[in-house]
């Protein structure tokens, strides 16, 4: 039986009790409690499937139906190209514009190439290296996130994964250029932060943000990874919890059933929220930008008692 059709039982139940003048059990409202739960787990789990379903648009897909004239730049001028990050110059309704995406891969052979989706050192210093292109320029950076998180390997550990990623938050923070990040798919802990430091922040409505997988997380705390459902409720990684934490802007709405279902209508309303927030923010000053930039990162996690 599912959670909803308990929870009406529940209050069906609790209306012939109230009708009969009796007091409500106390076993009642922790059942209650405990379905509410349930529910939400179950909604959660949801949302965690449609982040990663197969058929869910990634970068590119958004890349070539909402720019013009993408033309992708490789390498990071020190040990070699990323496949796992894509960036280079489109245009946006004639505007220049810098692109910086992760990207995964569809076949077994893309994602060999592309690792999933999880980028090495070389990745993060690409992408940091079109960013500080994009400020000479002038031009804004748009960067869409989707990954479980950077590439845990030896290799990326021997060439300062972890140092890679510091450096892109920190210059990241500091780029006079405004700056749009979106969370299409999955925003898994470092690996996605190291591009989605901006003046705005926004996910995509089935879209998850977590410092770790419900997978992980189940392992090390609840030490059964069997309970990744249960983890997925308690880590809050939907975009409506990261939005009441007040660390995204807002939210993108997607096609009934998810993006896949309808990537065109998709894509249409991240390039409205793109179109609108980069002629705001391009009116300010880069000093403006960098300062209420570096301000919502620090409010980030403020927690006031009582």
């Amino acid at each position: 039986m599912s959670a909803e059709l308990i929870q009406e039982k529940i209050s069906e139940l609790k209306k012939l009790i109230l009708e009969a003048g009796i007091e409500s059990p106390a076993e009642l409202e922790l059942l209650e409690t405990k379905v509410r739960a349930s529910s939400k787990t179950e909604l959660t789990w949801k949302q965690v499937e449609l982040a990663r379903h197969p058929d869910r648009p990634y970068s590119l897909d958004y890349i070539n139906r909402i720019f013009d004239n993408f033309t992708e730049l490789h390498g990071d001028r020190a040990y070699g190209d990323d496949a796992a990050i894509v960036g280079g110059l489109a245009f946006l309704d004639g505007r220049p514009v810098t692109v910086i995406a992760n990207q995964k891969g569809r076949t077994l052979k893309e994602n060999m190439l592309r690792n999933h989706g999880m980028a090495h050192p070389e990745g993060y210093r690409k992408a940091l290296r079109l960013a500080k292109q994009a400020e000479k320029f002038q031009r804004p950076i748009i960067t869409f996130v989707d990954t479980s998180g950077a590439y845990p390997g030896l290799g990326a550990e021997e060439r300062g994964i972890g140092e890679a990623i510091a450096r892109n938050l920190k210059e990241f923070s500091q780029l006079k250029t405004p700056i749009v990040c979106i969370i299409i798919g999955e925003g898994g802990s470092g690996g996605a932060l190291g591009i989605c430091v901006g003046d705005k922040v926004y996910m995509l409505e089935n879209a998850i943000n977590s410092v770790i997988s419900p997978e992980g997380c189940a392992s090390i705390l609840l030490r059964d990874a069997a309970r990744a459902k249960d983890a997925a409720a308690m880590l809050k990684i939907t975009s409506a919890d990261i939005l009441a934490f007040n660390v995204i802007n807002g939210r993108i709405k997607e096609a009934p059933g998810g993006a896949h279902t309808d990537p065109d209508a998709t894509a249409a309303l991240i390039k409205e929220t793109l179109v609108k927030d980069l002629a705001d923010l391009q009116s300010r000053s880069p000093s403006v930008l960098v300062g209420y930039r570096n301000q919502k990162i620090r409010k980030i996690g403020h927690w006031n008692e009582g």
